[in-house]
């Protein structure tokens, strides 16, 4: 997987890249990250890259002409024109299912805009997919974009230890995560589950599918629609829903009795 990131701020993404997990994975060659400047592309003799929004308004606008003339010449290079990412609010909120998608392209371009946004023309001539990680602001398309990058890589084969743990992650098959536990099997009074003392590997995996799904109906209950649960588990949840009605339903006569 190839990451090319056009900004105003290369530093920033790639001080922000080149650790941990990621930092290794390009180390090993199995991602490469490459920051263009679009400030490099302009014919300002000042290096400008941004100018007055036409119609009057707040802050500055950067210009088309250094955005598109960034991203021309990397496709030369590629000798290709590959698929370009643009950071912004008003995209589609990016999600696991998003990131495996795009985690199956050789090259990706992640466009990071700045101010007030990017001229209108450069969008619509570059730009394949409007992104966002969230209805908020930001100051940039920096921060996004080393999000979705950090998320697409753990996808890419040999980036994680262990490849099951893309697998297993929240999200997959629509649920969240189960409660992970480590040493000491008692810590404060608290026990780890004996279940995960067993040894019974089917055991231990079925007590995880059920609290991924215990946990998914009590933080994000929205994602059950779409999760893939054999009848079995259906019927789990359907009793797990009755048990959270009938506590809510004795909360609430305990609070009139008081």
């Amino acid at each position: 997987m190839n990451y090319h990131i056009l900004t105003l701020f290369p530093q920033m993404v790639t001080e922000g890249l080149n650790t941990s997990i990621i930092g290794r994975a390009a180390e090993k060659g199995l991602i490469t990250i490459n920051a263009l400047n679009i400030r490099d592309y302009s014919k300002d003799k000042h290096r400008h890259v941004d100018d007055a929004p036409y119609g009057g308004g707040a802050g500055m606008v950067m210009q088309p002409g250094p955005v598109c003339d960034c991203y021309e010449d990397l496709c030369r290079r590629l000798n290709k024109r590959p698929r370009v990412l643009y950071m912004t609010p008003q995209g589609r909120v990016f999600s696991q299912a998003i990131a495996q998608e795009l985690a199956r392209e050789e090259d990706l371009v992640f466009l990071c805009g700045h101010y007030e946004g990017i001229d209108e023309r450069a969008l619509s001539r570059i730009v394949t997919d409007h992104l966002s990680i969230g209805d908020y602001v930001l100051t940039g398309g920096e921060l996004p974009a080393m999000v979705m990058i950090d998320c697409i890589s753990r996808l890419v084969p040999g980036v994680l230890n262990n490849d099951e743990s893309a697998q297993i992650d929240s999200f997959h098959d629509n649920l969240l995560e189960y409660p992970q536990y480590t040493r000491p099997e008692i810590y404060e009074g608290m026990q780890v589950p004996p279940v995960l003392l067993s040894g019974h590997h089917k055991n231990i995996e079925a007590w995880r599918r059920q609290e991924s799904i215990r946990r998914t109906l009590t933080m994000r209950p929205d994602l059950l629609e779409n999760a893939s649960l054999t009848k079995k588990e259906q019927e789990f949840l359907k009793a797990l829903r009755e048990e959270i009605h009938e506590e809510s339903a004795c909360a609430q006569e305990y609070s009139v009795i008081e």
